[in-house]
């Protein structure tokens, strides 16, 4: 972070770097983004609504191991680059019901896990608009292109790396909150869906990566306060991020900063579980509310999220070792710190669909007790319960025409 122009401008009075306005700071005020802003798109269906709800063809190849009882997932003895399209559909629905699952000692290349990839986001899911190609539709024309590092240019994936430095200070001098917990880029109109990332050079210890199941997050509020946050539109910003990226490396973001309000809180489409839509990274309000109240809430929000230890999972990497997250369901963060050692992965994420509350979905909470009681009236419910250690149970259909069917057995 010392490539903040703050740190150039040092307070005679303090010794202590002073903060410079964007319209006053070169770099931000003379940058020109090459891309033009993205407009909603069609994402198709999501992959994991063609899966068998049972799993049987990954689970014939793989062990899964749950980390924790709400987030979490390891599968063992697999690797993904041997894995099928029916095993991929199936792996996808595992993650929109455990929000991330983890691979250790894969042997994917760069080449390979940018096509895996493609199986989530082809011709029909990966979400690039060109506002060119509009006609009278309000979805834009979708060119194929998996999502982009607003600073790396000419590369279909991201180069992620770990950061030493002292987050907490360096958030004196740059708007943006660079280390905290977010689900990637939730500013887009049509936010990403799935993300994975690999890891190519890691230190013997530190940086991890920590997750919070947003499902969790959701059911950890009261009944009276769930009422109130299902009535709001949160407010997501890549304005904050578009001018610390320019201070920092001096180059992109490819596309000019926009505003999204999009549901605090948000149905998936293939669980038809609700999910918390708020994280620090990118929310800086709520449409409905004052700025005094908003501040008050994104505080209350910031408390809930660092304290949910009971949805909370934290991975430990090492070279080889590969995580698959919705960022629908999840948050999560890069754990700072001060390691020695190279820290570089390679995250791959295709788009998903437009944000939304179908005001008939519940919580897993809720789900779990309303199936629970259908089996005492003498449903037929699987033999594990409604809802195991996050893995929901079948038979659950959604408006928007995704299968709501996950597999209800332990694991």
């Amino acid at each position: 972070m010392a490539n903040l122009e703050a740190y150039r401008h040092i307070s005679p009075d303090s010794g202590f770097p002073t903060t410079i306005h964007p319209h006053f700071n070169p770099k931000i005020r003379d940058h020109v983004p090459s891309d033009p802003a993205r407009v909603e798109v069609d994402p198709g269906r999501d992959r994991a609504a063609f899966a068998d709800p049972e799993k049987k063809s990954l689970r014939a190849v793989a062990g899964l191991v749950d980390l924790t009882e709400s987030i979490g997932t390891v599968l063992e003895g697999v690797q993904l680059s041997q894995l099928n399209e029916q095993q991929l559909d199936e792996l996808a629905l595992l993650v929109s019901e455990r929000s991330v699952v983890f691979f250790r000692d894969q042997d994917l290349s760069t080449d390979q896990q940018v096509k895996l990839f493609e199986h989530y986001g082809r011709s029909d899911l990966i979400l690039y608009a060109n506002i060119g190609s509009l006609s009278n539709s309000r979805f834009g024309k979708i060119t194929g292109e998996l999502d982009k590092h607003p600073a790396q240019k000419g590369q279909r994936h991201v180069t992620i790396r770990g950061s030493t430095g002292d987050a907490r200070q360096d958030s004196n001098y740059t708007p943006w909150p660079i280390a905290e917990f977010h689900a990637d880029t939730s500013f887009e109109i049509n936010p990403p869906s799935y993300s994975m990332l690999r890891m190519e050079e890691h230190p013997a210890v530190g940086g991890d990566t920590a997750w919070v199941s947003s499902y969790g997050l959701y059911d950890a509020l009261s009944e009276a306060f769930k009422t109130f946050v299902d009535g709001l539109h949160a407010v997501h910003t890549s304005r904050l991020q578009y001018d610390t990226i320019v201070d920092l490396w001096g180059t992109g973001p490819n596309r000019p900063p926009i505003d999204t309000h999009h549901p605090a809180v948000r149905t998936h489409p293939v669980t038809g579980l609700k999910a918390l839509n708020v994280n620090p990274g990118f929310v800086t309000g709520f449409a409905e509310l004052k700025k005094a109240e908003s501040d008050k809430l994104l505080d209350f929000f910031n408390y809930h999220i660092h304290s949910a230890d009971d949805h909370y999972v934290r991975w430990k990497w090492a070279v080889g070792s590969v995580a698959m997250w919705d960022n629908r369901t999840a948050v999560h963060r890069a754990i700072p710190g001060t390691y020695s050692g190279e820290r570089r992965g390679v995250r791959t994420t295709v788009f998903g669909e437009k944000p939304f509350l179908d005001p008939n979905s519940e919580g897993r909470t809720h789900r779990a007790e309303r199936l629970a009681k259908g089996d005492r009236a003498g449903n037929a419910i699987h033999a594990n319960g409604p809802l195991v250690n996050g893995h929901t149970t079948n038979g659950e259909k959604g408006e928007h025409g995704a299968d709501f069917e996950n597999s209800g057995e332990a694991n």
